[in-house]
């Protein structure tokens, strides 16, 4: 049993091979570059999701990728073939639409089989494999007669979906399929598409502009910014390790310090003059921002507990989050942190209550904005 045991973690740890690769691609339009000298390798049976905010190229991309568009320079390869050349019908993947593009006059069975039935599979054959696409979407059997315009949003989106499954590609392509959705949905689908991932092992390439549905889906989450890559890593590298202030704003709420060098090694807030130690020891720059998540903020329960950096505040509002509650707290006149707490975790207090916060070296990150180098250049 334990050699068995062994044997299964030793093949999860063989790398899987690329599927799809991108060999410095960009996408110019004029002068402008959508998508500028990209290259990535998504991997065979990945869930990867692209994320970014509007306008970074994501979308640019994905329909590079799809074949809705070619490259202006570079090359896509699929299992190691150029296919810049090859249009979207030709490729063995599919694209799932934020419209869906569904055909409003047939029923959910007769969209289902579309893909088969032009392919020329035969009747018998092509609704058996749309009731079994059905059932493994939770969609009733019943619903195979049904008018596609007479099902919920949810159920049109496990419409799309088991149509493109019905193509049986090797890549399936997500554009913001649930952007549409009201909140409780699409927390039920988010997991639902997870779970269809892993029963079907196929490729998963996803683009949304939604932080909580890259973290919930994706095996890997690349970050776009004006065009390029910006990270790309695992939820937790993406959410615990960031590699600039871009990233770590965009993946969620942060408290964001500005910060300069002071004359000993320490780091001074420029809207406060309140000091702090420097997370990494740096020298090598004049300005900074110091990031410290609400997260990993505390209350002391008295001000002369231990703390790297603290400072005294008063609460000015709180909001329940569910499961969490955060508060913002006022310091000084003009600065304010968030604080996030368990709502187990809640403090008695109320608005206008003193307070003090802190947090360890350890939990900050600091982002250089400003070089001595870049200082210099620009007097």
């Amino acid at each position: 049993m334990l050699a068995e045991t062994q044997a299964a973690a030793d093949t999860s740890t063989v790398p899987r091979q690329p599927i799809l690769q991108l060999k410095s691609i960009d996408k110019l339009f004029g002068e402008f570059p959508a998508v500028d000298r990209v290259s990535l390798d998504i991997h065979e049976g990945e869930f990867f999701t692209i994320v970014g905010p509007s306008g970074s190229g994501k979308t640019t991309m994905v329909r590079m990728l799809v074949g809705m568009d070619k490259p202006t320079n570079g090359d896509i390869l699929l299992r190691g073939e150029r296919i810049n050349d090859v249009p979207a019908n030709k490729r063995p993947t599919c694209m799932v639409f934020q419209s869906l593009a569904l055909f409003p006059h047939r029923t959910v069975g007769q969209n289902i089989e579309f893909p088969l039935k032009i392919r020329g599979v035969d009747a018998a054959t092509r609704k058996a494999r749309a009731l079994e696409l059905m059932a493994q979407l939770r969609l009733p059997e019943s619903y195979y007669s049904k008018g596609v315009l007479q099902c919920s949003g949810g159920e049109r989106q496990r419409v799309a979906l088991a149509r493109a499954l019905a193509f049986d590609p090797d890549i399936l392509f997500f554009d913001e399929p649930l952007s549409a959705l009201d909140y409780k949905l699409r927390k039920v689908l988010e997991k639902e598409l997870k779970d269809i991932h892993r029963e079907t092992g196929k490729t998963f390439v996803y683009i949304t502009h939604s932080l909580e549905e890259a973290m919930v889906m994706s095996d890997r989450i690349g970050v776009m910014n004006k065009g390029r890559f910006v990270q790309i890593g695992t939820p937790n590298q993406i959410y615990g390790n960031p590699t600039n202030r871009f990233v770590s704003e965009f993946m969620g709420e942060v408290n964001v310090l500005d910060v300069e060098l002071g004359l000993t090694g320490g780091l001074i807030d420029k809207s406060t003059g309140a000091t702090y130690q420097s997370p990494n020891g740096d020298t090598e720059f004049r300005e900074a921002a110091l990031v410290i998540r609400p997260e990993d903020i505390r209350f002391l329960g008295h001000p002369d507990e231990a703390a790297d950096n603290k400072l005294s505040g008063v609460i000015y509002n709180d909001y329940l989050l569910g499961s969490r509650v955060q508060y913002q707290v006022r310091v000084g006149k003009s600065q304010t942190f968030l604080v996030e707490k368990l709502r187990e975790q809640q403090l008695d207090v109320a608005a206008g209550a003193a307070v003090t916060i802190a947090w360890d070296t350890k939990e900050s990150m600091l982002f250089t904005t400003r070089t001595f180098t870049q200082s210099m250049v620009s007097r």
